[in-house]
């Protein structure tokens, strides 16, 4: 479980989209559903994302934001000796919805399919 700290005390400020991209873009990448939203690869690479914020709402318990994770994977292979197949890094780009609750600060984090 995700606790965007940060981003709820920023809530209603103008600094909110700024503190929740770089909240987001410093948790545990593996909380994120990067894996589930490969496109091209088959292994997910976490260790840098950009964020950017599509949509922000509020309810009476939590604040739904919408937001576009970009990152790259690599399409896994049998690494044995003599392997044409080079390691390329492939862009990838995946939508995810946050539920973030106004009095804990706990997300949830759901993966948004077209």
């Amino acid at each position: 479980m995700i606790r965007l700290e940060n981003a709820l005390h920023a809530w209603g400020s103008p600094d909110f989209k700024d503190t929740l991209k770089q909240e987001i873009e410093s948790v545990d990448a593996e909380l994120l559903p990067l894996q589930q939203g490969l496109s091209t690869g088959n292994y997910a690479i976490s260790n840098q994302i950009t964020v950017m914020i599509n949509s922000v709402s509020e309810a009476e318990h939590h604040i739904r934001v919408t937001m576009g994770i970009f990152y790259k994977s690599v399409m896994g292979g049998c690494s044995c000796a003599g392997d044409p197949t080079p390691v390329n890094e492939n862009n990838e780009y995946c939508e995810v919805r946050l539920d973030i609750d106004k009095a804990t600060a706990a997300t949830a984090v759901s993966l948004l399919t077209e």
